[in-house]
């Protein structure tokens, strides 16, 4: 599968794992191994993680994976995110609330560290722009943390480009990705400005939910189904194989973060980058996807 440069030490693949849903069949350990064993079996090598993910219990299912199957960390790239805080976790809290300030990102990323049991995290983001951040503060424990060697590369998630360029003025590093929704249910990344602003930029987005969460499966667009499947057909692919390479195929050179539970699942979706995907194909699925043609 393509790699993708984010920064001179750092590649991903094309295609990223997210393990936000990996508690939902944690019954047996072996199946996180087999789910990382099916995405490496499809050149899928990068994960995506977050310290709340399955309240706050995904990164220590992934360090029993690590613990069981050691061989498995050093053929994978790590992202985690790090910023919201939710009662009834680690950390005492009344409200749902964003916490960029040093304290709180030098704890999560060393709780993350314990976690995964692992000694650097490849990708750090801050998981949603924070209203009350003190960015020169922020900036400094995130430079911190790079010079430590705990973590080599920096991003933020779901930032507007007001939010971006106000961390960007603090850091005296990059910022390499930003985590956003992007989808065939969901194309406004595409016309609101916020790819354009990461293309001029030449910074690749991560893509999460590229399958709409499941929405491209369902009844509640027959129009985009019927375009997904015909495709699919000339293809000898299915619908997931199709919305991916949608994604793939826009010139911002975007990372999808895929979260099927099945790895049968994941290897079909690894066929997306096999999908031929020109311009009026991709024009047609996005008619589909809107309801309407372009203006």
């Amino acid at each position: 599968m393509e790699r993708a440069t984010l920064a001179p030490d750092l590649t991903l693949s094309r295609i990223v794992y997210g393990l936000w849903r990996v508690m939902d069949d944690v019954s047996d350990p072996r199946n996180v191994e087999a789910k990382l064993e099916a995405c490496l079996e499809q050149g899928i090598t990068t994960l995506d993680l977050a310290d709340i993910y399955g309240h706050y219990l995904a990164e220590s299912a992934l360090g029993g994976a690590f613990r069981t199957a050691p061989h498995l960390r050093d053929r994978v790239e790590i992202v985690t995110k790090c910023g919201i805080v939710l009662p009834g976790g680690p950390v005492p809290a009344r409200v749902k609330h964003y916490d960029t300030s040093a304290r709180h990102i030098r704890t999560s990323v060393e709780a993350s560290l314990s976690k995964m049991r692992i000694e650097r995290i490849d990708l750090l983001l801050l998981h949603r722009p924070d209203p009350f951040m003190d960015p020169g503060e922020t900036a400094r424990a995130l430079e911190t943390l790079v010079a430590e060697g705990k973590v080599r590369a920096l991003g933020v998630s779901n930032f507007a480009p007001h939010d971006w360029t106000l961390l960007e003025a603090a850091l005296s590093l990059p910022l390499v990705t930003n985590q956003i929704e992007v989808s065939l249910t969901a194309p406004q990344a595409f016309l609101d400005g916020r790819t354009a602003f990461l293309q001029a930029r030449g910074i690749r987005p991560m893509a999460w939910s590229p399958l709409g969460r499941g929405a491209i499966f369902g009844p509640g667009n027959p129009r985009l189904g019927e375009a997904l499947d015909e495709i699919a057909r000339r293809h000898r692919t299915g619908r997931a194989a199709v919305a991916l390479a949608w994604l793939l195929a826009h010139p911002s050179g975007l990372l999808p973060v895929i979260g099927t539970n099945r790895p049968e699942r994941i290897r079909e979706v690894a066929e997306a980058t096999k999908v031929d995907m020109d311009r009026q194909t991709w024009f047609e699925l996005l008619a589909a996807a809107t309801g309407q043609e372009m203006p």
